[in-house]
């Protein structure tokens, strides 16, 4: 926590802000980092990129500009990705030239991936262009790949590995998981920054995020899991499924289809070393006891951002529960 400073009148108790590090995928933990970002000048969100991709000779980090545009208040919150008031009229062109346009890239959208490739072929980190760019649009947060080196998520299915682009959006996550591989994992180290976010924070925090696809590259960055387990912070968890279905996305298909139970219980044992607390909603209530018993403490609360608003309501609760607020 920042110091608190020391006047002729005692203590200034409200210099104090908690330092927060959230870990973070795609639209659940934009939405969580956007409710933090008013109650604390102390926040360092690390993303994953395993979910990169190259199109059309563009390096794009859909997790990445997703919580940027969120933070900068440009987010299409409709859709959850891109750009709000987007155009389309270079996609649509692409098209006309045969080109595939099953990845959805709006006109200003592209500008982000044309910045960040230009700036990737002469030589600069990842973790330096998504600082620069995130300045740009005012952003406040700290904004962190997980690495600066490439990591690829890797989906087996059925019809053979598909990159997880070509699973999530081609084929619209339709397809049964039998596995996760992280190519490139093994020669990956932690972006610059990420270790000391985790090491020196009062709260850290693992969003609503897919615990295979999104949180896991994380974890699996050799070293982060490690800071994660010995940092002194408070950790809590929120589970990404309630009343066994996922808030968002196909986290729910992917505990059952890889052996786990669809619920925040099968949540709590993927979690069990990283974690102090597991955030779970009111429906899941009677499952406490049980993730109680694998030695995580439990908080119960309406665990959905329904709005914009209640994004912030959340993001308190979680600091009270961390006697930080």
């Amino acid at each position: 926590m920042r110091p608190v400073t020391t006047g002729p009148e005692g203590p200034d108790r409200s210099a104090a802000s908690p330092v927060v590090t959230l870990l973070a995928g795609g639209v659940g933990g934009a939405k969580l980092a956007h409710g933090f970002a008013p109650l604390t000048p102390d926040l360092t969100v690390v993303v994953n990129t395993a979910d990169d991709v190259e199109l059309h000779g563009l390096a794009i980090s859909p997790d990445l500009d997703t919580v940027m545009y969120t933070l900068a208040g440009i987010a299409n919150t409709q859709a959850g990705w891109g750009l709000a008031d987007e155009t389309y009229a270079t996609l649509e062109a692409l098209g006309r030239l045969g080109e595939d346009t099953w990845f959805t890239l709006g006109d200003r959208d592209l500008a982000t991936h044309i910045a960040r490739t230009a700036r990737l072929r002469a030589g600069a980190r990842l973790s330096d262009i998504t600082r620069a760019l995130s300045s740009s649009l005012g952003v406040g947060p700290a904004l962190l790949p997980m690495t600066d080196e490439r990591v690829a998520t890797l989906v087996d299915t059925a019809a053979g590995r598909l990159a997880f682009q070509d699973y999530f959006v081609a084929r619209g996550h339709r397809d049964e998981v039998l596995g996760i591989v992280l190519e490139g994992i093994e020669h990956a180290r932690p972006a610059p920054g990420v270790i000391p976010a985790l090491s020196d924070a009062d709260l850290v925090v693992l969003a609503p995020s897919n615990p295979f696809v999104s949180i896991g590259p994380i974890l699996a960055v050799p070293g982060i899991r490690t800071a994660l387990a010995q940092t002194r912070a408070r950790r809590i968890g929120v589970s990404p499924v309630v009343g066994g279905r996922a808030i968002k996305g196909p986290a729910a298909a992917m505990l059952a289809s890889l052996g786990h139970e669809v619920s925040p219980l099968g949540v709590a044992r993927l979690y069990t070393d990283v974690l102090d607390v597991l955030c779970i909603d009111h429906a899941d209530r009677a499952l406490a006891p049980a993730i109680e018993d694998l030695g995580l403490e439990v908080l119960v609360t309406d665990a959905v951002m329904h709005d914009e608003a209640d994004r912030p309501r959340f993001a308190q609760e979680l600091l009270v529960a961390a006697d930080l607020a």
